[in-house]
C-alpha cells in the first residue's frame, strides 16, 4: 500500500550550460537570466574567490608559481595571466589545480537549488574544463572577433595582442557552437532579450 503522507517525489532540477569566448556577452545574458529569476552560478567567479581562500587551491598554486605569487592573500592574476597565456603546459596544470574543486562546489551549490525548474552554470572554458559533463544542455553565447576584441580591451585595459593571446588560448567558437543545444547572438544587430526570453520559455515547459 502507498503511503499517503510520504513526500511527491521531486522532478530533478535541469542544468543548464553557458559558455563563450572571452567578450562573447555570456555574463550579459545570465544577468537577463537573472531577472527571470533563475538561479546562476557563475564558475568564474567563483573560481576566483576558491583560488583565494581555498587551502588546497592555495598551496599547489603556490608549489606551481613560487610564495610570491600571492600577495597580501591575492593571488596575483595578471602575472599568472603572462605566464600562463604564453605556456599551455602551464596553464593545463593550473586548471588541473583549480577545476575539480570548482565542480565539487557546484555540485554543492546545486544542492542547495529548490523548487526552480532549471538552473544556469556560467563557465568561460565549459568545454574544455569538462563542466559541459555536469549540464544537461548548453547555449553557446556569440558575437564576432571584431566586437569580442573591443569589448575586452575597453573592460580589462588590454591591448589587442594581449586578448587575441586570451582568444587563442579558448577552444573556437565554431567548435563550441557544434557542441552546443542553443545558440544566442549577442552583437550589434539582434536584440538578446528577445532571445532569451524566448529561450526562457521553452526550457520552463
Amino acid at each position: 500500500m502507498i503511503d499517503q503522507l510520504s513526500e511527491p517525489i521531486k522532478k530533478p532540477i535541469i542544468k543548464i550550460g553557458i559558455t563563450g569566448g572571452i567578450g562573447s556577452g555570456k555574463t550579459t545574458v545570465c544577468a537577463i537570466f537573472k531577472t527571470l529569476n533563475v538561479p546562476v552560478y557563475n564558475a568564474d567567479v567563483e573560481a576566483r574567490l576558491l583560488t583565494n581562500n581555498h587551502p588546497e587551491i592555495v598551496r599547489r598554486v603556490r608549489e606551481l608559481f613560487g610564495d610570491d605569487i600571492y600577495k597580501h592573500g591575492l593571488l596575483e592574476r595578471k602575472k599568472v595571466a603572462s605566464l600562463v597565456f604564453s605556456n599551455k603546459d602551464l596553464l593545463h596544470q593550473l586548471n588541473a589545480i583549480i577545476h575539480p574543486i570548482v565542480a565539487a562546489h557546484f555540485k554543492a551549490w546545486l544542492s542547495q537549488q529548490e523548487n526552480y525548474p532549471y538552473i544556469i552554470k556560467e563557465a568561460a572554458i565549459l568545454f574544455e574544463s569538462g563542466g559541459n559533463k555536469q549540464v544537461d544542455k548548453v547555449i553557446t553565447v556569440t558575437a564576432p572577433q571584431h566586437i569580442r576584441i573591443k569589448r575586452v580591451m575597453l573592460r580589462d585595459k588590454l591591448s589587442e595582442k594581449e586578448v587575441l593571446n586570451r582568444i587563442n588560448n579558448q577552444m573556437p567558437e565554431e567548435e563550441k557552437v557544434k557542441q552546443s543545444d542553443y545558440i544566442i547572438q549577442c552583437n550589434d544587430i539582434d536584440l538578446v532579450i528577445p532571445q532569451v526570453i524566448r529561450l526562457h520559455e521553452e526550457l520552463m515547459r
